[in-house]
Formats: structure tokens, sequence, C-alpha cells
């Protein structure tokens, strides 16, 4: 039994996934993952990890996060509680889409989440205080593969929802993109 509305998007490869709630008087249950449903939108890798945050204020911006072949990982976001402004930036060589960005709206409310397929940069921006994502992962993280891009870079324009309130400093120090970035060859 498929529990998950699957939708496209404007970019090829990138899903927002519906996540149906089945309940009753004592509360509900929702699938998070299942392998078998998302094999159609190309999850085929095993879970390598799964990984929590939390991020305590309203406006604050993680990301652009990325990892570079052969460690290019897929990831499946979703809100478990407070609400995200969820980014995805594809970063495919020779894709129609390249430097284009998609964002949805997660939250625990909506039962929504992202997935992102290989080749992508992910960031986030919460839009409420006390927010926590499970991000599900194809691939282990590699220190020596991951990369990032400026959540201010002028090429891709992101139209953050709210001021931006916080960002590390690791995420500051991202670079903006330049015309020696090719893309990533999958």
């Amino acid at each position: 039994m498929n529990r998950f509305k699957i939708s496209d998007t404007n970019i090829d490869g990138l899903y927002t996934i519906k996540r149906e709630k089945i309940g009753d008087s004592r509360g509900y249950l929702s699938r998070l993952f299942c392998a078998n449903d998302l094999a159609v939108v190309g999850w085929q890798r095993p879970i390598s990890q799964i990984n929590q945050t939390y991020t305590k204020k309203m406006g604050t911006v993680r990301g652009l996060h990325f990892q570079h072949p052969p460690k290019c990982e897929m990831k499946l976001i979703s809100c478990i509680r407070g609400a995200v402004f969820d980014v995805a930036i594809d970063l495919r060589s020779g894709s129609s889409t390249y430097l284009s960005w998609h964002a949805e709206e997660l939250s625990a409310e909506n039962n929504c989440a992202l997935l992102i397929p290989e080749g992508f940069a992910h960031g986030f921006q919460s839009l409420t205080d006390d927010v926590e994502l499970i991000y599900f992962h194809s691939e282990f993280y590699f220190p020596d593969f991951e990369d990032g891009i400026s959540v201010a870079d002028p090429l891709l324009a992101i139209d953050w929802p709210l001021p931006i309130s916080e960002i590390s400093n690791r995420d500051k120090k991202h670079k903006k993109m330049n015309k020696d970035f090719k893309g990533l060859v999958l």
C-alpha cells in the first residue's frame, strides 16, 4: 500500500512527497520512508544515514550544502516540528535546469517532504522557532567531498521569505558561484 502522494516539481528528478496520515481516536501513523514506494522516483540505494536537526530561532538559514562525486547523495527531508522553507538547487552538469532552484514549505502540519536527487545543493530557512527536521541520506557524510554555496549568491537569487536572523560561521564562508564551476558530473 502506497502511503505517499508523489508530485513532480519544475526540476526533473526533484519531487514533493505528501505523507498520508492513518489515524483514529488514539492519534495517527505516518510513514516517513518506504524503499518500495520511493523506488519509482529513483531511490535505489540503501539508507546510509538518518540525521535530525533542531533549529532554535525563526529566520535561521542552514545551507546550501552538497557533496561532490563520487559521494553525491539523495536526500529525503521531512519536517517533524515547526515549519521551514526548504530549498534544492540543481547542480547537475548538462541539466536543462542547471542552477535552478525549487522551494517547498515543509511543516509538521502539512506532512510533506522533499525528495532531492543526487547532484543538488540543499538548505532551508526556519519559518518558526523550534524546528526539527529528519533527513534520510543515500550516502555517508564525507568531509573531503563536502561543499557549499553562499545563501546570498546573486546568481541563484533565492527569495528567502524572512530576513536571515542567523547563519553559522561555516555557512557564512561558502563562496558564491563563479564561471569556473561547471556543475557536478554524476
